[in-house]
């Protein structure tokens, strides 16, 4: 099993570490307080790759990406701060310019050659930092950044980000600023998120842990903001074209009124549930974009709904449009009550939300392919998420674009999966046989 292995790692190479911050001196004792909710997700990581051709990076040399990532964290100076703790434990970010992690390599393998093999989680960690905040909180970068060269001449850049930063919403908004920048344009200044208004004290916490089905406690883990599995978790990126979404709508679901998410949900909800031995997973939790009471500034965050959809019949046996409704329709949101749990405990509180439940995040409406060099967008970005718990995750995002053609939609859906590896290869299995989705 060691030569695979020795493969895989030799197709990236010339690795250098550097770092890059703001341009500007932010100031002395200035602080940024992250919400409940950005607590919350404080053991949770982003690992976003964007890919882009040749012709949208010729000329541009790493001098010029380091130079734009100067003005680019002038607006948000917190995501190039370091991690300390109040006095009663609370975790904030001192924004003392500290920077951002900046890593170059080059692949081995061209463009197209990295596409036809980017489902396998082993390839993807190549490419993206797979590091956490911790153990030494006060010296770990929140933002990983990462540029690979591929043989070809195009480029992967990817981003490692600390979710207690903000959500997948916010990691696009804040990635198509730099965008911005790069193309010549300077977005106006971005003041500091303002410390959420405190929640009352009035509940008692632990009936609010017993009440909450959308996250689970974790064993403290102090200043390494990672918690453990039970088992190996992997994650797997599967293709589903606009004509395989078209079959799915035709043949499950016979309605317009289902979104591609969450007929998307539906079907893998119920393959999982029938592969899963012991179980079926009856309770899932569905993460959306709160798109009423988001900032309407170009402030991060995390701001999502989270809710909660529990059944008592046979999801495997279930009609598949039942299941989509259900989705749809039969939500308990409990994002107050998270907050509230956290606020009560100081943010000491250790919580898993993706994983604590069989998770399913709704990404479709992120602007994904925003992030563009060159007036042109990438090929191909994945987003996918570590700190997982064992009940797995599901990300429905837009999907491959033709990297010839030169198109700028999007084209079907990416669903990446982050599951125990035992359940990976008989999802794939199922797929195939059943709906000719590798």
């Amino acid at each position: 099993m060691a030569a695979p292995a020795i493969a895989v790692e030799s197709l990236i190479s010339g690795v250098r570490l550097s770092s890059v911050g703001p341009g500007e001196v932010t100031g002395t004792d200035v602080i940024h307080e992250p919400s409940n909710m950005d607590l919350a997700m404080k053991l949770h990581y982003i690992r976003a790759i964007y890919y882009f051709r040749s012709s949208s990076v010729e000329g541009l040399t790493i001098f010029t990406i380091k130079e734009c990532t100067f003005r680019w964290f002038n607006l948000y100076p917190h995501t190039c701060g370091r991690f300390r703790r109040s006095e009663s434990g609370r975790p904030f970010i001192k924004c003392n310019d500290c920077g951002a992690r900046f890593i170059e390599a080059r692949c081995s393998k061209t463009l197209e050659n990295w596409l036809e093999m980017e489902g396998c989680s082993l390839y993807h960690k190549l490419l993206v930092s797979n590091d956490v905040l911790g153990p030494e909180l006060g010296f770990s970068p929140p933002i990983l950044i990462q540029v690979t060269i591929f043989k070809c001449g195009g480029m992967a850049l990817s981003f490692s980000w600390a979710h207690v930063l903000g959500d997948a919403f916010s990691l696009s908004k804040f990635l198509n600023l730099l965008s911005q920048i790069m193309a010549g344009h300077q977005p106006p200044n971005s003041p500091l998120p303002k410390p959420e208004t405190k929640v009352s004290k009035s509940n008692n916490s632990s009936l609010l842990a017993v009440e909450l089905r959308s996250v689970k406690r974790v064993e403290p883990v102090g200043d390494h903001w990672i918690t453990a599995n039970n088992c190996k978790m992997e994650n797997y990126s599967f293709q589903i074209t606009d004509q395989q979404l078209e079959v799915l709508s035709s043949k499950l679901f016979q309605t317009a009124q289902i979104t591609p998410f969450e007929s998307l949900s539906a079907l893998f909800w119920q393959c999982l549930a029938s592969i899963t031995e012991g179980s079926e997973p009856k309770t899932v939790t569905i993460c959306r974009k709160d798109s009423d009471n988001r900032e309407k500034e170009t402030l991060i965050s995390n701001n999502p709904i989270i809710n909660t959809v529990q059944v008592d019949f046979s999801v495997a046996e279930a009609d598949p449009k039942e299941l989509a409704a259900l989705i749809m329709e039969q939500k308990v949101d409990e994002k107050s009550k998270i907050e509230a749990l956290v606020q009560q405990d100081e943010g000491l509180t250790d919580l898993i939300m993706y994983g604590a439940n069989l998770t399913f995040v709704d990404l479709e409406e992120a602007d994904l392919y925003g992030l563009e060099l060159k007036k042109e967008k990438p090929v191909f970005v994945n987003y996918t998420i570590d700190g997982v718990g064992d009940e797995g995750l599901i990300l429905v995002m837009k999907g491959l674009r033709n990297v010839s053609d030169g198109s700028n939609g999007g084209e079907g859906r990416t669903v990446t999966v982050v599951l125990p590896k035992n359940q990976i290869l008989k999802l794939k299995e199922k797929l195939q046989k059943e709906w000719s989705i590798a």
